[in-house]
């Protein structure tokens, strides 16, 4: 007979009437909508999302069995249903319908995450959780007060960038299994970005250039790792949103929320962040370690934190642009004013100006949001891979540099870079006039032609 510990029934039991509880509460809020004859949808989007939670989490936990992993081909088919369920998560639902798909989908997800974990794994996570929300909470207060949104975007992007997280923790146990998968004409197998940076500097640049190998590689995979973050939140994000945006302000403060919503899961997912923190400074020891634990998050709530919102509030800034290409050309047009590569490219070649503004908007956008987040990955590891492991400006620049260097931190010039420089430039961004220009919903025809349409 088969025995289940006492431990796991009060969770499974705690779970079913989690569940049954808020099932209950979702169809009596939906019904009680509908006896006022207000359109709503919560009880639909909660079964919908409930059942591609299953789909998806199911999937996963196949195609990373043993007994699935080893065959290349059901692992590529197993991988197939996974994209197109995910593709079904960010549906063309309203945004109330969409903002609760996607919270049903995360509530399934944690909640199997922790139905799996020991009791202490269990608490640990649960005590970040609560922790990683504060910092949250007030960096998107901080970043709303330059433009009301409603409450319903602001949680939809905010999902939507904690999910943004799950492919790079898919991706991730892909590689540590060593999964192979074949579609017939080629297979794919998924490699640390550590190794892909490593064959790149061997192969290519430490031949040719000299540099020095454990630098290059280093900063490559940085980039990399930036470039993978910053594509799945703009994914998430541009697929869940863009029926909300109507000026250039709503895309870069929606798409900010999106990367706070990206720090929060990333500060909970990760071992060595908050549940480290946890671990460390207040289940370990004689007594806790508050002065520690509270320093440690501050550290990584502020300046981590504010990587994740320049990096991606820059991407979403030319991402408004290239979005609304056609008045935002037009109205430099009206003022006389011209983009002069672009004009050139316009006039030799034939290209309609705003198709060429749209490209350059968002290769600029990701390029830099890429750059910004692959240096800073890249110099806060600086000391870990120079030898000597300096850590004040004098250890980085030499002796002889001035004295005073030596007790100059060196994360501090990188700090007040991303820090206050990204904040004063946001701020001058959300205060631009041509950002708050309303310039009406974005609307996709039959004809995959997108159009503006001004309210």
């Amino acid at each position: 007979m088969l025995s289940v510990p006492l431990s796991q029934v009060d969770w499974m039991s705690g779970k079913s009437i989690l569940v049954v509880c808020t099932v209950a509460a979702l169809a009596s809020v939906d019904l009680s909508r509908r006896i006022k004859h207000q359109t709503t949808h919560l009880l639909f989007a909660t079964i919908l999302g409930t059942a591609l939670s299953v789909g998806i989490i199911e999937t996963v936990q196949m195609i990373l069995s043993p007994d699935v992993s080893d065959n290349s081909y059901a692992m590529a088919f197993a991988f197939l249903v996974l994209i197109l369920a995910w593709k079904l998560l960010f549906g063309p639902w309203e945004t109330q319908t969409k903002t609760t798909v996607l919270g049903t989908f995360l509530f399934w997800v944690i909640l199997e995450t922790l139905w799996s974990e020991d009791t202490l794994t269990r608490s640990v996570h649960v005590i970040a959780a609560s922790i990683a929300l504060v910092p949250a909470a007030i960096w998107c207060v901080l970043f709303l007060k330059y433009h009301t949104e409603r409450l319903s975007a602001v949680l939809l992007v905010f999902f939507s960038g904690m999910i943004a997280t799950v492919p790079i923790l898919f991706y991730d146990a892909l590689v540590k299994r060593s999964v192979e998968m074949q579609f017939f004409l080629f297979q794919i197998k998924p490699e640390s970005f550590n190794q892909i940076s490593q064959n790149f500097v061997s192969d290519t640049l430490s031949s040719s250039l000299g540099v020095h190998a454990v630098l290059a590689s280093s900063f490559i995979a940085f980039l990399i790792v930036g470039l993978i973050e910053e594509i799945s939140k703009y994914w998430a994000f541009s697929h869940s949103a863009h029926k909300l945006f109507t000026s250039i302000d709503d895309v870069l403060q929606l798409g900010v929320i999106a990367a706070i919503g990206f720090s929060f899961a990333e500060n909970i997912v990760n071992p060595v962040y908050f549940g480290g923190f946890v671990e460390d400074y207040l289940l370990h020891g004689a007594a806790p370690d508050f002065a520690g634990f509270l320093s440690n998050v501050l550290g990584r709530s502020v300046l981590t934190g504010m990587v994740h919102i320049v990096s991606t509030g820059v991407l979403a800034y030319f991402m408004g642009l290239a979005i609304f290409a056609n008045s935002y050309v037009r109205e430099h047009h009206s003022k006389g004013l011209f983009f002069l590569i672009i004009h050139f490219l316009h006039r030799v070649f034939r290209f309609p100006e705003t198709s060429i503004f749209r490209t350059q908007m968002m290769v600029t956008g990701l390029f830099l949001a890429v750059l910004l987040h692959g240096f800073f990955n890249f110099i806060v590891t600086l000391p870990e891979l120079v030898s000597g492991n300096p850590h004040s400006l004098r250890d980085i620049l030499g002796f002889a540099s001035p004295a005073f260097f030596e007790h100059i931190p060196f994360l501090l010039l990188p700090s007040l870079f991303y820090v206050v420089g990204g904040f004063w430039l946001l701020t001058h961004l959300f205060l631009s006039k041509d950002n708050m220009v309303e310039r009406g919903h974005i609307v996709t025809t039959e004809t995959l032609v997108v159009e503006e349409e001004t309210e």
